[in-house]
């Protein structure tokens, strides 16, 4: 059956949608899973055929990232930031790029840079007797290296202010927002040019240790997905019979719509997901590893719509947990699960905000395996809304709000402070 060259929305029945978590979520889950199927029959199609056509976009992209590695190639775009700097970057490097969502930065910063930030981030943590008074991980989502966190609840060092509203970080943010759609149906959804600060944690693994690493996820959502109106407008290709228009590079309904509150949400629009490397770290080292896929965000939000997953599961994604892939549901989408290149201090690696990822587990580490979480965040409603918050977490020295309330840093009294933020993170905060 041919598709529609536009949504038949006239007679396309209305979705209910929950702007809050619902109180009963079986029985929600029930009721939005039959009115999507039904508004997928009601424009011509069934769900089948619609799924079909994902299936076979994402198919063709997993039998091209396979047969890379089988000849031992890298399936990471890497660029210099030189070229980003200069607006060099190579065509079929671009092309590259938005084909698989993901990329290296390779000197990002400088590498001596690098390294000196992370004897900084060691010298606070140190200074202000951070392991004696660890209280335990705040959640349990990442693990810990012996009796030390792997993931430090550290987010207003001098170092990491320092690298979030730089010059060359800011370059790179815009960069990578520009791979977006940011303007349609007269709306211009965010600004490329200027980023929200978005505060995060940083990661230190040390030489020798042993990591069970994280398993396969997603960040952008959970039930809110399919729950909430500006979700389901975000991806209305997927429902209304016009699958072959959706687009995963389309920030549309994006930036104004909440999260359903709960220990994994993110409150902001992140077009990539990114860290900086503050230690040299190889491929096979407990790395990063995703599914270099944008498109396969449509392959997750209609498989549960199929008749072999049950009426009221959504193939595990629920509230307060991440939004899980796995051999059960995905096996298609495990099979690109692809790590990222060796790289060096100063190197940054971003990664599409809807895109599967995980982290390799290690045992006998060689070499540290540090890094600060720096995403690109563009400034949009739903990232100015969250700025407010931000702002008061730098004040006092607090964890934001979408991290659990450790708040050691409070009484630090070498912690960032406002009056040392340049213009880009006035900006970045909403000060400007």
């Amino acid at each position: 059956m041919s598709a529609p060259t536009a949504p038949v929305t006239g007679a396309l029945p209305d979705l209910p949608h929950w702007e809050e978590t619902p109180a009963d979520l079986p029985a929600a889950i029930r009721e939005v899973k039959a009115a999507l199927r039904a508004r997928i029959t009601a424009s011509g199609r069934t769900v089948e055929e619609v799924f079909a056509v994902v299936e076979r976009r994402v198919r063709t992209a997993v039998d091209e990232i396979t047969t890379a590695r089988e000849r031992g190639e890298s399936v990471w775009p890497v660029v210099d930031y030189a070229d980003i700097a200069a607006g060099t970057v190579p065509a079929g490097q671009l092309a590259l790029l938005r084909r698989r969502g993901c990329l290296v930065v390779r000197g990002h910063f400088d590498r001596d840079q690098a390294l000196r930030w992370d004897r900084e981030i060691v010298d606070y943590v140190d200074g202000n007797r951070f392991f004696e008074n660890y209280r335990g991980p705040g959640d349990d989502f990442f693990g810990s290296v012996g009796s030390r966190p792997e993931i430090y609840p550290i987010y207003w060092s001098p170092a990491q202010m320092q690298a979030r509203q730089s010059d060359r970080m800011a370059r790179v943010q815009a960069f990578l927002n520009r791979q977006w759609k940011h303007e349609s149906e007269g709306v211009r959804w965010f600004d490329p040019e200027r980023d929200s600060l978005y505060p995060d944690r940083i990661r230190r693994r040390p030489e020798g240790a042993d990591s069970a690493g994280l398993g396969a996820h997603l960040d952008p959502g959970t039930l809110d997905l399919w729950m909430t109106e500006s979700y389901q407008r975000a991806f209305r290709h997927l429902f209304d019979g016009t699958v072959e228009q959706y687009d995963p590079w389309d920030a549309a309904h994006r930036t104004a719509g909440p999260q359903y509150p709960g220990s994994t949400m993110c409150s902001a629009f992140r077009t990539f997901q990114g860290w900086t490397a503050l230690s040299d770290m190889d491929h096979d080292q407990g790395v990063l590893h995703t599914v270099p896929i944008p498109e396969a965000m449509a392959y997750l939000m209609l498989r549960p719509l199929l008749a072999d997953v049950p009426d009221d599961d959504m193939c595990g994604v629920t509230v307060n947990q991440v939004f899980p892939a796995n051999e059960r549901w995905h096996p298609l989408l495990m099979r690109a699960l692809s790590g990222i290149p060796d790289v060096r201090a100063g190197d940054s690696v971003w990664w599409h905000c809807d895109m599967i990822h995980s982290v390799a587990p290690v045992r006998d580490q060689k070499g540290w395996g540090n890094v600060m979480y720096i995403p690109a965040a563009p400034w949009c409603p739903r990232n100015e809304r969250y700025a407010a918050t931000v702002r008061e977490a730098l004040r006092t020295g607090s964890s934001p709000d979408d991290f659990p309330a450790e708040h050691y840093e409070r009484s630090w009294p070498d912690r960032f402070r406002p009056e040392q933020l340049n213009d880009t993170g006035r900006r970045g905060l909403g000060l400007d």
